[in-house]
């Protein structure tokens, strides 16, 4: 794969993750609720279906992104390791609590107020515009790509 290709890959997987947090975190999390005979427990249901799902499809984005900017540059952007990082804490801490206590409610346990879900949606705050500043910086990079090649003369042409 030549490195247009993979620029732009990384591009594409990095705005459909974006997508992704809109319409999941930002849209569905909340409205699902406002939904005529969606109770708490069914809503909690329906979340952690979709949020484990949306996991997994965020680590495959991650995995895209993530080979495609180590075949381009052979290391990793500062940015890109911090939406690693931020995707590491929700997968091994913060969805699995938001989990177990989703159980509880659906269980019609007693559940102890917490900040998990403020934490999650700052995580998801910060893990969107992180995005956005690597997908803007990706989308610059092609265009440098871009105008340098077709500044350079074609070595065919001048023969």
């Amino acid at each position: 794969m030549n490195i247009k290709i993979e620029q732009r890959l990384a591009i594409i997987c990095t705005f459909v993750w974006i997508g992704f947090i809109c319409a999941i975190s930002f849209m569905e999390a909340w409205l699902k609720f406002r939904a005529p005979g969606v109770t708490l427990p069914i809503g909690l249901g329906i979340g952690r279906l979709v949020f484990a799902a949306m996991n997994k499809v965020e680590w495959i984005l991650a995995l895209v992104i993530f080979i495609s900017q180590f075949r381009i540059a052979r290391r990793l952007n500062w940015i890109y390791i911090g939406i690693l990082s931020i995707l590491l804490l929700q997968t091994i801490w913060l969805l699995p609590a938001l989990d177990a206590r989703a159980q509880m409610y659906i269980d019609s346990k007693v559940v102890p107020s917490s900040y998990l879900h403020f934490y999650y949606m700052i995580a998801e705050g910060l893990k969107f515009i992180a995005l956005f500043v690597f997908g803007v910086r990706l989308f610059e990079a092609v265009k440098r790509n871009e105008a340098a090649t077709t500044s350079t003369p074609n070595k065919s042409a001048l023969a």
